[in-house]
């Protein structure tokens, strides 16, 4: 255990990066429970990643701009084709995802398959590189965030155009496939939601981005103290810290139960008793 790793001009940046991909990610987990399109995410963010290794073979890798273009045009691509299988085989929308899904991974390790590094890109794609991450290429990924959130909350634009949903889904998961990786991006989506899916309004987005929050840091910290990938560690502390509040929420819930029940109980035994008097 090294404690002189947990050095914040390291940690910090990453830290923020994680805010701010769920800040997009708690909000677009709660509306893909509600369509039980799970997966997605995963789809969406391979099919990206499609876009960012072909940038690389096609030599664009310098070029920010020309991999951010290819990416978002690949993954707006992806989920207009998602938009559409679900107006004509909704029914089977999910298991349409999945295939999708295997595709472009599938894809990516032909694109790779001839590549000295591919192994590495490959794990980058996947697991990303958080820790490497720094304030000056988050100021991007913010002003996109941004915008994309004013556009689905102020603007409102879901209520106006049914697609709208797969374009903001798309770029939000372009801009944090090349920040965090496939894995964290997924259960980035996925888990917080999950667990605070009974809550409802801005309490279930508030508690669910804390969860969020406090999950990334525990796991930035192990991963630095303990030398282990970041991005990996991540995705198990917001899996433990999900189950964890799951059993607190729970315990909770029934103690209220149990709660309201008692005073149910002694409010109809003192009526029971004045109409005996």
């Amino acid at each position: 255990m090294n404690w002189q790793a947990l050095d914040l001009s390291i940690l910090g940046p990453a830290f923020v990066a994680g805010l701010l991909v769920l800040s997009t990610h708690v909000p677009l987990g709660r509306l893909v429970l509600k369509r039980g399109i799970i997966f997605i995410d995963l789809a969406v963010a391979q099919i990206a990643g499609i876009g960012v290794i072909a940038a690389d073979q096609f030599g664009w890798d310098s070029s920010p701009w020309q991999v951010q273009i290819a990416a978002v045009s690949t993954a707006i691509l992806g989920a207009m084709l998602l938009r559409w299988t679900e107006k004509r085989f909704g029914d089977i929308q999910e298991a349409l995802i999945g295939v999708l899904f295997v595709l472009a991974a599938t894809m990516s390790l032909l694109l790779l398959a001839n590549n000295p590094h591919g192994g590495e890109h490959l794990k980058d794609l996947l697991v990303g590189q958080i820790l490497w991450v720094s304030y000056e290429q988050l100021i991007p990924a913010a002003i996109i965030y941004t915008v994309l959130l004013f556009s689905w909350f102020g603007l409102k634009i879901g209520d106006k155009f049914p697609s709208a949903f797969y374009l903001i889904f798309a770029v939000a998961v372009t801009v944090s496939v090349q920040l965090v990786g496939v894995y964290l991006v997924f259960t980035s989506l996925i888990v917080p939601a999950l667990v605070m899916r009974k809550l409802s309004g801005k309490k279930q987005l508030v508690y669910a981005f804390i969860l969020g929050a406090c999950a990334y840091a525990l796991g930035l910290a192990a991963s630095a103290l303990f030398d282990l990938p970041s991005g990996a560690v991540i995705v198990w502390s917001l899996a433990v810290c999900g189950v964890i509040t799951s059993i607190l929420l729970k315990n909770s819930t029934s103690e209220k139960i149990t709660y309201q029940t008692a005073i149910n109980k002694n409010i109809a035994q003192e009526v029971a008793v004045k109409d005996e008097v």
